[in-house]
């Protein structure tokens, strides 16, 4: 699997501030349905369901919010980089300012966990994670991301 799979260039922005998870995880969902039709208020609203079980903050400063949604063909994605940091609950405490959302079909099964494991691995990457915060541009954000994990799986 290859993040350019699950990952389209419109779904890639920069925000300049989100006042709060719950703020961020609207901004998700309005990109999530430019990019790919999603139903945003249902979005929003299965991101936060699933974000009550357990925050979706890995450390670092990144979030990998996730969820299943009803519409979807295969496994899609929306990158959000934050010029502004925020407080999400994460592991390390540390506030979140790159969030890489996943949506999976009702009915998948694997297939999202091996998305899930491939972004995770991807922001692994603290030299990734550098240049990611380093740039404003969501075109070069979006080919880090996809050219990034190219070179790494070679």
């Amino acid at each position: 699997m290859d993040l350019s799979k699950i990952l389209d260039p419109e779904a890639v922005k920069v925000l300049a501030s989100a006042s709060s998870k719950k703020r961020l995880f609207q901004d998700i969902g309005d990109l999530a349905h430019t990019a790919y039709g999603l139903n945003a208020p249902m979005t929003v609203e299965a991101l936060m369901e699933r974000e009550s079980l357990g925050p979706t903050g890995v450390g670092h400063g990144v979030a990998l919010p996730h969820c299943r949604v009803s519409g979807l063909d295969g496994v899609k994605g929306v990158f959000l980089r934050l010029d502004k940091p925020i407080e999400f609950g994460a592991i390390d405490r540390q506030a979140v300012d790159l969030a890489f959302a996943l949506f999976a079909p009702e009915e998948a099964g694997v297939e999202h966990l091996k998305a899930l494991a491939l972004v995770s691995r991807t922001l692994r990457d603290q030299t990734l994670c550098s240049k990611l915060r380093a740039n404003h541009d969501a075109a070069t954000l979006y080919a880090i991301l996809t050219e990034g994990r190219s070179v790494q799986a070679a």
